[in-house]
């Protein structure tokens, strides 16, 4: 049995099988619509969240878990298994300030705890979540655990296109002008996750056209790549587009399993329902 303990958020995109089989404990992020606050994951599933931010009356606020809700579940870890250390692996710091808050939460107790910042979310977020696991229950010690992951993190590639501007309005990403123009003229955006893990605009344009040129693009890219390890592809609330792309990208990597998900609360605040995100780890 591993002695390393593997702690993420449920920023990630892991399947329940993963998680069953590496014993991998979620810590939820909230998410306030309308003046409620859920528990990702818990007390709301990402449907579900897709539903009411469709309906709501304001942009959902998503928030990173508190520092005592990671102190206690170091505390419960380590209770447990008293001798096993924790490798807590988290959201983009560009993105929320949840590694922080574990970090912080880290100094707060007894046990023995790595915090990792994966730069990424989503199954890009999974992706070294998935190898430290895989290497813990090999066995292998925290050095090379992280030494390792820290590869992967640098070869986990996140793009993303969406078809409204109206969430970027509401997030004060856009100005409501912009937002305005740019929903008239049909705009269409295409993103990535930088090496600092913000998301980043790389491309605007008029129509689907753009953003099937953007994808095209995107999967031009990855077939520059030797080594294909691992596909995702994640979706907000178009599962039919997401099943098409995972069944278009299985042609060109066969013996690749791609998972395809429902993205989470932290993207989908910023991308509004319709957007797809293909995130990859190659060589």
């Amino acid at each position: 049995m591993s002695n390393i303990k593997i702690v993420t958020d449920s920023a990630v995109a892991l399947t329940q099988e993963e998680i069953k089989q590496y014993d991998i404990t979620i810590v939820p992020l909230t998410v306030q619509i309308d003046g409620v606050v859920y528990e990702d994951g818990v007390t709301i599933q990402r449907n579900e969240f897709l539903e009411k931010m469709a309906t709501s009356h304001s942009l959902p606020q998503t928030s990173q878990p508190s520092i005592g809700k990671f102190q206690a579940v170091y505390e419960e870890i380590n209770d447990k298994y008293p001798d096993a250390e924790i490798l807590s692996l988290h959201l983009s710091s560009g993105l929320s300030g949840t590694v922080h808050a574990a970090e912080q939460a880290a100094a707060l107790t007894s046990a023995k705890i790595t915090t990792f910042d994966t730069l990424n979310a989503d199954r890009a977020q999974a992706f070294p979540v998935l190898v430290a696991a895989k290497m813990a229950a090999a066995g292998a010690k925290m050095a090379d655990i992280v030494a390792e992951i820290k590869k992967v993190r640098s070869h986990a590639h996140t793009y993303l296109s969406f078809t409204s501007l109206d969430n970027m309005v509401a997030g004060g990403r856009l100005s409501r002008a912009s937002g305005l123009i740019g929903n008239l003229l049909n705009i269409k955006v295409g993103a990535g996750v930088d090496q600092n893990g913000s998301v980043e605009v790389l491309v605007k344009g008029r129509g689907m056209k753009a953003i099937a040129k953007f994808n095209d693009n995107v999967i031009a890219k990855m077939q520059e790549y030797s080594d294909m390890l691992a596909i995702g592809v994640s979706h907000a609330g178009v599962p039919e587009v997401a099943e098409k792309m995972a069944a278009r990208l299985n042609e060109i990597w066969p013996d690749i399993k791609i998972e395809v998900t429902n993205t989470g609360p932290i993207i989908s605040t910023h991308t509004g329902i319709g957007a797809l995100a293909i995130l990859y780890h190659a060589y």
